[in-house]
């Protein structure tokens, strides 16, 4: 049948479920359409299922994401941040940068969006958090180039579905239809407004919905799949008129690289979570500042101390060897990155077999440590802590990629059976992307000689190595619709139009024309809240 409502969202996960929690109550019929269940379904996630020019740099598309009530937050680790002002510029070292907007613009909705992300209050910085009360992450620890006071928070992590579902479910103008995969956006024909959606299931269902606005929750990949393939009208796809839709696609480059010595005592070396008076785990990591940034030419880039790699087990760490032999209950999205991608022999699984052995109690206790504080609390310990006692840390980063045109999605020949045409993921990186990783690393080297705490020691030619051992990081899927001034350049305006149609909305990390160093989520949230607020204040077109 036909389906009528002011205001359709497509997509059921961080953005979408926002976006109609501020829509309750506020004078306007809303639509939450959802292409999952409340559970994960095999044959709905393989909806997702696609085609990647090399597997060795970039996961399979049915991988990292969710398809269903919550979308990917059912997933996810709840690492929260802020963006850096920084971010918004435009670098005249980081092509393509620059954003339409400023972070001035966001900045009033990060304190909200940080409360539905459940991280806390909005206090990014050891200052605002706990006052003067932490001691140094590294003491004598002196850098003229990265800072140690900035906060990640983590959210529970919090499952947008679960916790925020039955709110939507109470809401007398809100409507959340599952199982209602969006393959057609129809067009007038002068194709200036998008006038339906239509909407099939797996069980052979069909609707079509009208609306006077249109809002895309879909993510970085499904929101360019999409776009592309409703092409009955602009031939090309909506949006896409100067073939930019599904390029620029970013992620984050990440690794473990290493190994920092440090001389000082055990105590002196604070590298693990504190939990703020609201009961928030936090994290502090070495930030790159932005005026290091500015006069070395490189991009955002932040580190974590970090335990030896797992797979090693020359670590003779029980707990690691443990974590090890556990890999196969470890789900895909934190083993790969956890334990890579490498085969192991039967005698590096022995040897593993007896680290645990040598240490069977810290096993046990590690293994109760994670079962309390992990698997059964309510807000979850967010990662792997493991202190060496001999102040011996690889190094964890994580940096951001620069916007890249062929770095991109398309689509493939393949049909999905709604007939969707499957993704094809064709990701690179930069040499621009090498350097800002090598630069950053050979500047942290330096501050910790100079600092006389320890020794950083790396292969500086292994780094492309390591940005590229695990591949593009994850479910972070970014700039494929991005935001700018220039329909040549850009998808959307700084409210998340598209450019050439006057009543499709874009909410996710798609829109953001570069990566940053920081982990999406939180910022999609806020971006959710800044789109609710500009349609609340803006009059409902009329379809043609």
């Amino acid at each position: 049948p036909t389906l009528s409502a002011d205001v359709c969202i497509v997509g059921a996960g961080a953005a979408g479920i926002t976006l109609a929690l501020e829509l309750i109550d506020g004078g306007l019929d809303v639509l939450v359409l959802e292409a999952g269940g409340r559970h994960a379904e095999n044959a709905t996630q393989a909806l997702y299922a696609g085609f990647v020019s090399d597997e060795r740099l970039h996961s399979p598309p049915d991988k990292y994401r969710q398809r269903r009530f919550g979308g990917t937050t059912t997933i996810w680790a709840g690492r929260s941040m802020p963006l850096d002002a920084i971010d918004f510029e435009a670098r005249d070292y980081v092509p393509h940068s620059g954003w339409p907007i400023t972070l001035d613009a966001l900045q009033p909705f990060y304190p909200k969006a940080n409360a539905l992300c459940e991280a806390g209050a909005f206090a990014y910085t050891t200052d605002a958090a706990f006052g003067a009360a932490l001691p140094p992450m590294i003491a004598g620890f002196e850098s003229r180039h990265f800072t140690t006071d900035q906060l990640e928070r983590f959210s529970c992590p919090t499952d947008f579905g679960a916790r925020y579902g039955h709110k939507l479910a109470k809401a007398a103008n809100v409507r959340v239809l599952l199982h209602a995969n969006v393959t057609h956006l129809q067009l007038d024909p002068g194709g200036r407004t998008v006038v339906a959606a239509v909407a099939r299931s797996l069980s052979g269902r069909t609707a079509t919905i009208n609306a006077p606005r249109f809002i895309l929750a879909t993510g970085g990949l499904e929101t360019a799949r999409l776009l592309l393939a409703s092409r009955d009208v602009q031939r090309n796809g909506i949006g896409n008129d100067h073939d930019v839709v599904g390029r620029y696609y970013m992620c984050h480059l990440a690794g473990t690289i290493g190994a920092i010595k440090f001389t000082l005592p055990f105590s002196a070396i604070a590298h693990g979570y504190d939990i703020s008076d609201d009961g928030v785990y936090c994290r502090r990591r070495l930030a790159l500042t932005p005026a290091s940034q500015r006069q070395r030419g490189i991009g955002n880039f932040i580190a974590r101390l970090h335990h030896p790699r797992i797979i090693d087990p020359t670590h003779r760490n029980a707990v690691l060897s443990l974590l090890y032999l556990a890999k196969f209950v470890i789900p895909y999205e934190y083993g790969k990155r956890l334990h890579g991608g490498e085969s192991a022999s039967v005698g590096t699984w022995l040897r593993h077999l007896v680290n645990v052995a040598g240490g069977p109690l810290a096993a046990l206790a590690y293994a109760w440590h994670m079962l309390r504080d992990r698997k059964l609390a309510g807000r979850k310990f967010p990662s792997i802590i493991i202190r060496s006692k001999a102040n011996l840390f690889s190094l964890d980063f994580h940096a951001e990629q620069q916007p890249n045109p062929a770095s991109r999605v398309t689509l493939a020949d393949m049909r999905d059976p709604l007939g969707m045409p499957r993704l094809h993921i064709d990701w690179h990186y930069t040499a621009g992307d090498i350097d800002t990783v090598s630069r950053a690393l050979a500047l942290l080297a330096q501050d910790i000689h100079h600092s006389g705490i320890g020794t950083f020691d790396y292969e500086p030619d292994s780094v492309e190595k390591e940005i590229t051992r695990y591949g593009a990081y994850g479910g972070h899927h970014i700039g494929t619709t991005r935001m700018g001034t220039d329909p040549h350049t850009s998808v959307v305006n700084a409210d998340g139009r598209i450019h050439s149609v006057d009543n499709l909305y874009i909410s996710s990390s798609a829109i953001f024309p570069t990566s940053s160093q920081a982990n999406p989520t939180l910022t999609v949230v806020a971006f959710a809240l800044r789109l609710a607020a500009h349609l609340k204040t803006r009059p409902l077109p009329t379809n043609s």
